[in-house]
Order: structure tokens, then C-alpha cells, then sequence
């Protein structure tokens, strides 16, 4: 299985892990990387120290490419580019804004850079800056999402743009795989299978959660704010929709009171485990994730599997068939 983003990034399958927050950090990207995939190093709203910290953590770990993601909202991200494009860094992924400002920067260091997206406008602007490729990300994804499907929208980025797309949201098995590249993607990013990884730091707590969940299990919170997340349905999100619903009937929302009651809740489900008040960040897919398994063996599953699903619908398609 290669493609043009294997080409692109020097990997041996076209299967990026996403920079989830608190769980991307140096030995699960290292051991997606190792295992052949890229895995990418999530620095939030880290200060330089610490995203180098995490760089050099990765660098032990690992001879094999991997990527740094940069949060464009991070109140420190001047240091933190500064810093990618000094120490050797050969892939950025960027959200949370566009990384127009800094694109010159990364060229100039040799950083191929790849924005996330959820429109195909914004798909076409960031070819324009000089992405190398793009994220395209729909709505079945954990964490904060956009509108569209990844199925409708995937396809449509992929006629818009000249560069590499790469499909997320809704994939964690090889027929997820398969669909995305039929559909014109040069490769997939994938989060929550890889939160249920043997080298994922999440919370035992928040794998199990994943692993007992069903395809209704998720919700989406956050929409009246204009920030919508995708999450696994708890305690958390029972009191916050009835928050959204109280606020919704106000001429001017609280929103400070939102802010409140979901501050330092993604730590709480990823690092400590709280199952009823953390923020249990999860793709719609998490119904399809039943085991913790390494990222190696993950990763050849889905890659066997993808390859499985292509040979055994190949012949719907063979010409001269009556």
C-alpha cells in the first residue's frame, strides 16, 4: 500500500496518527513512526520548553520520520515555530487557525507543512499558502469538529486540490482505510483506534470507556459557542447540554459558565482516568474498537485488512462479467 503521501513524508504506509491532546505524545508517536505509519507529536498550547522536551523525547525513540502538530491559537506558538524550524523538524501539521503567517518559515527550514481542514474553501486556500498537503477532517471525528461528513466531503476536497489529501474522521479499520483512499485520498489520519493503543498514555478508565462503547455512544457539546466537540456521553455532557439548553433561551448565553464547567476536563478523563466528569474526546468509530493492541499490530491490521476488503470487492468490477 503506498501512495503519494508515503512519497511524500518517506513512510511505508499512508497512515498519519492524530495529535490528539494529552495523548500524542513522544512514545506513541514514536512507535507509530516505528511501526511504519508517521506519528505526530501534539504540543497544544506548550510552552517552547516543553515542546522540546517532547521533540527530543521522540528523537531517542525513533530514527523513522514523524511530525509535530502546532496549535495556531497557542499563546506561545512564535517560540514554538521558532524553535520546529531550528531543530531538524521535517513535518508540521497545523489547527486552530491558518499557518499563513508562518509559511515562509517552514519552507525555508525544509518543513513540508500540513494544515486540518473542514471546508473545501479552506482546502483551496491552504494550497494556495503552499501546504504540501491537507487534513481533511469530518464531523465523525472525536474532539472539535466541523460540518461536514467526511464521506461528502472528502471527495470534493480531493476535486479542488492538486495536493495530497489525507481523510479523517469515521476510520479505524481497514475498511475505513480502503474507503478513504477509493474515495481519492492518498492516505488517512486516524485518533481513536490509536487511544486504545498498548503505547498510548490514556488513562485505563478512558480506553475501557472506548472499548465498551456503542455507534450512539458519542455527542456533540459545545455548539451554541460556535466550538463544537465530539466526546463520549457521560455525566459531563448530561450537565453541559442541559447548561447549552438553558443558555440557548437567553438573549445573550453565558458562556463563561460553559467555559467553567469544561475546564481542565480532558485532563481529567486522559491523565486521571475520570470517566463521569472528564472530557472523553472519541470518533463515532468507537464502536468498531474492541481491543488495546500495539500501534504495530494495529497498524498491520488495518493495512491487511484494507488490502483484504480491495481483493475481495475487486471482482464486482472485472470487465467482460455479464
Amino acid at each position: 500500500m503506498r501512495t503519494k503521501l508515503c512519497d511524500l513524508l518517506g513512510i511505508d504506509y499512508p497512515i498519519v496518527q492524530g495529535a490528539m491532546a494529552w495523548v500524542a505524545d513522544a512514545k506513541l508517536a514514536s512507535a507509530v513512526s516505528n511501526a511504519g505509519g508517521i506519528g505526530i507529536v501534539g504540543t497544544g498550547h506548550d510552552p517552547v520548553d516543553v515542546v522540546q522536551k517532547k521533540v527530543e523525547e521522540v528523537k531517542a525513540l525513533t530514527d523513522k520520520p514523524f511530525g509535530v502538530n502546532v496549535m495556531l491559537l497557542n499563546p506561545h506558538v512564535e517560540e514554538v515555530v521558532s524553535y520546529l524550524c531550528q531543530a531538524g523538524i521535517r513535518l508540521v501539521t497545523t489547527g486552530a487557525g491558518s499557518p499563513g503567517k508562518y509559511m515562509t518559515a517552514f519552507q525555508e527550514a525544509g518543513i513540508r507543512v500540513i494544515p486540518v481542514v473542514a471546508s473545501v474553501a479552506l482546502a483551496k486556500r491552504m494550497e494556495r499558502l503552499g501546504a504540501d498537503a491537507v487534513v481533511v477532517e469530518g464531523m465523525e471525528a472525536g474532539g472539535h469538529i466541523g460540518k461536514g461528513t467526511t464521506m461528502s466531503l472528502l471527495p470534493q476536497v480531493v476535486d479542488a486540490v492538486s495536493i495530497p489529501v489525507i481523510a479523517a474522521g469515521g476510520i479505524a479499520d481497514g475498511r475505513g482505510v480502503a474507503a478513504a483512499l477509493m474515495l481519492g485520498a492518498e492516505g488517512v489520519q486516524i485518533g481513536t483506534r490509536f487511544v486504545c493503543s498498548t503505547e498510548s498514555p490514556a488513562h485505563e478508565n478512558f480506553k475501557n470507556a472506548i472499548l465498551k462503547a456503542s455507534d450512539l455512544s458519542t455527542i456533540v457539546t459545545g455548539e451554541l459557542g460556535g466550538h463544537p466537540v465530539r466526546v463520549l456521553r457521560n455525566q459531563l455532557t448530561r450537565e453541559y447540554a442541559a447548561l447549552e439548553k438553558a443558555e440557548t433561551s437567553k438573549e445573550t448565553p453565558d458562556f463563561a459558565k460553559m467555559d467553567e464547567l469544561g475546564r481542565g476536563a480532558l485532563r481529567r478523563a486522559v491523565v486521571l482516568g475520570d470517566t463521569q466528569r472528564g472530557s472523553m474526546m472519541s470518533g463515532q468509530v468507537a464502536g468498531l474498537v474492541k481491543t488495546v493492541a500495539p500501534c504495530k499490530d494495529i497498524i498491520e491490521e488495518l493495512v491487511r485488512e484494507a488490502v483484504e476488503v480491495y481483493h475481495a470487492r475487486a471482482s464486482y468490477f472485472n470487465e467482460g462479467k455479464s
